[in-house]
């Protein structure tokens, strides 16, 4: 990866494109720095720990620590994110939007078009909604409310339409996704911060012996947890696939070989970040309308919230836990079958003259290819839930809190390594456009 880079550096335009992104990004975290004016900063922290539990360390962390400290980039790139999984799933469920995205580029750009706008219609809701809720707690420090509420909104709704723009400039003039850049930056940002966070629980102030164990236990963790993250993401189930022989002309094409590649994690960190969402609904509906709760719904409500799962005084948790893994399984396939479609494969595959070796055409494809799918999600989502469990346990068992967690490491690695592809294929390029010009 270093040899990729300092050998990318060579390259002007590569150059350009990565000092670019270097400059946007250092944008982005001195915008992370500055409060939103008319709030109180410190008691909105405590008040999001309180309220969203696991939530609030998934928007943390993809923030870069913005969400918590409630910057002008507060809400970050989430807003797009989820806009774009909107019209991800819309376009399986409309047509119009199907036939809109493969409408070739101007099909493109008006998909790219309404995403922005969705995202800005979800900025403005959620810098609705947190508002309300920091006037419920007497959050807010203007005088004239509706004064109050009006910077509130708009200094929210503006940070994340920037950052949007910020990350669409990085895509065209730098090097990779923007957005994805963007939450690669935020989710690295605060993890020197969490390590520290550990050495001074774990290590600070105890003699040498113990401080090597802690810190090599620590180590193993975090090697460990990244080795499955690279193996979840690298995972491929191929699927051979041969094509029949047939006469063109005087000549015999076809008979070469194919593999239909299958993902292990077929749906990404998708059913993590919605499983948490569900479950921090009932916390954030309680705190939104000022609902009074004790006795069973109190123990439910620390139930939902990861802050409390694993811990041996909570026992009654665990059926937070159990609900967390069941929503995982559901939107791992949910996902999977509403973008992943055998039967369109089989067809096609049928018209081409392809056909899977042992297996015939048409409905039985089918129904093999829906077979090893439901295998493979399963062991994607149990190996998912298993990364993102790793650090929700050590936090209940042991108290080491961190904000980064098995989905921010899925993302950071899965960014990494598309951004070094993406770099090597352009010095591929050039280096082919040298060749044939020289």
């Amino acid at each position: 990866m270093f040899k990729t880079l300092m050998n990318a550096f060579k390259v002007k335009d590569i150059r350009k494109g990565l000092l670019f992104t270097f400059f946007i990004l250092i944008v982005i975290r001195l915008g992370s720095q500055i409060p939103v004016p008319g709030l109180n900063t410190a008691a909105v922290q405590a008040y999001l720990e309180s309220a969203l539990g696991e939530a609030n360390s998934f928007l943390s962390s993809f923030t870069g620590g913005s969400f918590t400290q409630m910057s002008i980039f507060a809400l970050g790139v989430t807003p797009y994110i989820t806009s774009s999984i909107i019209m991800q799933l819309l376009t399986i469920a409309i047509p119009a939007l199907e036939e809109m995205q493969k409408d070739g580029e101007d099909g493109r750009k008006k998909m790219t078009a309404i995403t922005r706008y969705v995202t800005i219609l979800l900025a403005v809701v959620e810098s609705i909604g947190l508002t309300i809720g920091f006037n419920r707690g007497d959050y807010l420090t203007i005088n004239n409310t509706a004064l109050a509420f009006l910077v509130v909104i708009i200094t929210l709704t503006a940070g994340s339409a920037f950052v949007m723009w910020l990350g669409e400039k990085i895509t065209e003039y730098g090097i990779g996704n923007g957005i994805s850049i963007i939450l690669l930056i935020n989710i690295v940002s605060g993890m020197p911060g969490d390590f520290y966070s550990l050495y001074e629980m774990f290590m600070k102030g105890e003699d040498i012996v113990k401080q090597v164990i802690a810190g090599a236990i620590i180590a193993a963790i975090v090697i460990v947890t990244v080795v499955l993250v690279v193996l979840l993401q690298d995972g491929i189930r191929k699927i051979p696939v041969q094509y029949a022989q047939k006469v063109q002309g005087r000549r015999m094409v076809g008979g070469q070989g194919s593999h239909i590649p299958l993902k292990v994690n077929t749906s990404g960190v998708i059913p993590v970040i919605f499983a948490s969402s569900i479950l921090s609904v009932p916390a954030v509906v309680v705190n939104l309308f000022n609902v009074e709760t004790s006795g069973t719904w109190a123990k439910i409500l620390q139930g939902m919230n990861s802050n409390y799962w694993f811990n041996p005084s909570y026992p009654w948790a665990s059926i937070g836990v159990i609900v967390y893994i069941l929503l995982v399984f559901f939107f791992a396939y949910f996902y999977t079958s509403v973008t992943f479609n055998p039967m369109e494969i089989a067809n096609n595959m049928k018209k081409s003259g392809g056909f899977i070796p042992g297996i015939r055409p048409g409905k039985p494809t089918q129904d093999y290819l829906n077979k090893i799918l439901n295998y493979i999600v399963f062991i994607g989502a149990v190996a998912l839930i298993i990364v993102a469990l790793i650090p929700i346990f050590f936090n209940g068992m042991f108290g080491a809190a961190v904000s980064f967690g098995g989905t921010s490491l899925i993302i950071v690695v899965g960014v990494i390594i598309e951004t070094i592809k993406q770099i090597e294929s352009k010095m591929i390029v050039r280096n082919y456009s040298g060749f044939l010009t020289d």
